[in-house]
């Protein structure tokens, strides 16, 4: 599929600021992918190049807790094996729905996930009591997320957190690594099935991907002098503007078929 230029400069700029915001608040896919839906990407298509971008993120976020010898591999194996699969399952389900399925859905999902976000805990760094088993947790828990990683996706590496904080208990920067961990494991797996059924425009997706880590670099320095309380709000308004816009765009959508009532 051929992308027109401007389309191609203003995802790559989209991808920036959702990294920026990723970095501050999380939730970048939030933007890029109603961003590409909105360009006239095929929806199937639009997901895989998002999860190219994504996958780089997480990756490189990794990549910089291993080095700094922050994540537990041999611990967390069973983890990471288990959201490796979920993101495969979540991506093999998505491959096999209809265009016009993922066009109906995908702007109530992005709806969801952005007042998710507008409503989610404040976690702080004390420790939590554990609520679950860790057997438990990596067995229903970890595949459960990677399948949504897989067949969606923004919100993936909240939710990782999310869980790890009040279901096992840990402490935010605990938390926080194993969900970088997991997310990117799961982003892999879906990345894996993606990229063999050739639904990824690669040139975008890696014009997308290197902007989104310059964004993520840009605000994690800026993250002590904006705090998740300003760009949280934005990121939620901005993601649900770009959800309606798509609701009411196309006269096959949910959207257009209300128009019509």
């Amino acid at each position: 599929m051929e992308i027109e230029f401007s389309f191609f400069i203003a995802l790559a700029a989209v991808a920036l600021f959702a990294g920026f915001f990723d970095a501050i608040a999380g939730g970048g896919g939030l933007l890029t992918l109603p961003a590409l839906f909105i360009a006239g990407v095929d929806p199937l298509a639009a997901m895989a190049t998002n999860k190219f971008q994504a996958s780089s993120a997480s990756v490189s976020a990794v990549w910089t807790f291993t080095r700094k010898r922050m994540i537990e591999w041999r611990a967390d194996l069973p983890m990471v094996c288990l959201s490796f699969i979920g993101g495969i399952a979540g991506a093999l389900s998505i491959s096999m729905l209809d265009r016009a399925v993922l066009e109906s859905i995908v702007p109530i999902l992005l709806i969801a996930v952005a007042a998710y976000f507008a409503f989610s805990p404040t976690l702080g760094d004390q420790d939590r009591k554990q609520r679950l088993s860790r057997f438990t947790f990596t067995l229903v828990v970890v595949p459960t997320i990677g399948f949504y990683d897989g067949i969606f996706g923004p919100g993936t590496g909240s939710f990782f957190m999310v869980a790890c904080t009040l279901l096992l208990g840990q402490q935010l920067m605990q938390a926080i690594c194993r969900s970088k961990l997991l997310n990117a494991c799961c982003n892999l797996g879906a990345l894996s099935v993606f990229a063999f059924s050739g639904a990824i425009i690669w040139p975008l997706a890696l014009a997308m991907a290197l902007c989104a880590i310059i964004g993520a670099q840009v605000g994690a320095r800026c993250a002590l002098y904006f705090g998740p309380r300003l760009v949280k709000p934005l990121l939620v308004v901005v993601c649900c503007l770009m959800a309606i816009k798509l609701l009411f765009s196309d006269g096959h959508s949910i959207g257009g078929w209300l128009l019509q009532l």
